[in-house]
């Protein structure tokens, strides 16, 4: 059974109505979590918080990846089904979840993922030399100190020794959230700007820019915006929310295994920052042509359009 009472809203208002939904569960949820961690990692481990984050504790990272793990379920995952149940007739259609990936753009789609890599890396370390003018020096060192922030966390996140480590590292980062943020701003959010706009166009990239906001890394905007329109239009041409989901799961589980590999000395560190600056427009120019025609081709292997996504008429 579902409620009916919330179907008749205008997209602009089943926006709003998914951004509180979302804004509600993650404060409900947060709070629980914060219960719980009491009596799982101790009241003093917990309140340490207030007082800052010391990555170089075992117990206080441990918490933390508790706290990422209910983050990922509460402010992706249980919106997208809860908002989708509520504003829509049938969740998995309307998610587009209802659509099985075949084996060929399956196969596609990771083989892009890996080919458009250094031309991603190559935007990101142009987007990482942008400067604010000097009137907002503030804002740009916060957002940088922000960003150092983000990145020594996640390091320490993924610095793990056995292999149970990697694989729990993998659910974490690469499995939770390719899942709950294509539900949300794939299946969701991208849906309703795109009957909002009556244009899947203009929905794809509003939809990849607020993704890319959302993470809050102001100096990788630019990748992950155009990862995000890659996702996008992988859904719109398949009709498969599991498209997204997997190029967004070899994306992420890549990065994991990649450092894991490095802690151990098996590959060199080199390969983080293969394709990053303007010396290495030779790899980025063959990596966006590649990706282009393997684009091309996934779109000619699913060949249409889909109903559930087409339906509107467009307004160029």
């Amino acid at each position: 059974m579902a409620y009916s009472a919330f179907r008749g809203m205008k997209p602009f208002s089943q926006l709003l109505f998914t951004a509180f939904i979302a804004v509600s569960v993650f404060l409900i949820f947060q709070f629980a979590t914060a219960i719980i961690a009491i009596p799982v990692f101790g009241f003093q481990q917990v309140m340490g918080l207030l007082n800052g984050v010391n990555m170089a504790d075992p117990g206080t990272i441990r918490m933390l990846k508790f706290f990422q793990i209910s983050q990922s379920v509460s402010l992706f995952i249980v919106p997208s089904l809860l908002a989708s149940w509520l504003l829509f007739e049938n969740t998995p259609e309307a998610l587009c979840l209802n659509r099985p990936v075949k084996g060929i753009p399956a196969i596609l789609v990771i083989f892009l993922v890996f080919m458009v890599n250094p031309f991603i890396n190559f935007l990101g370390g142009i987007n990482s030399e942008f400067h604010l003018p000097e009137f907002l020096k503030g804002l740009e060192d916060w957002m940088r100190n922000a960003e150092e922030t983000a990145g020594s966390l996640t390091e320490a996140f993924l610095k793990v020794e056995g292999v149970g480590g990697l694989i729990f590292n993998l659910f974490m980062v690469a499995v939770l959230p390719a899942l709950g943020e294509e539900l949300l701003f794939r299946g969701v959010i991208q849906k309703i700007l795109t009957d909002m706009t009556r244009n899947h166009h203009w929905g794809i990239w509003i939809s990849a820019a607020l993704f890319s906001a959302l993470h809050m890394q102001f100096f990788g905007f630019i990748p992950r915006l155009l990862l995000g329109a890659m996702f996008g239009y992988l859904l719109v041409w398949s009709g498969s929310l599991w498209l997204p989901i997997l190029a967004h799961f070899i994306n992420n589980a890549t990065a994991v295994i990649a450092l894991w590999l490095i802690d151990k000395g098996v590959i060199s560190s080199a390969i983080e920052d293969f394709g990053t600056g303007w010396e290495y427009w030779y790899y980025a120019l063959p990596s966006l042509v590649i990706g282009i025609f393997i684009l091309i081709i996934i779109r000619q292997q699913v060949q249409k359009v889909p109903e559930t996504i087409s339906d509107k008429p467009e307004m160029e």
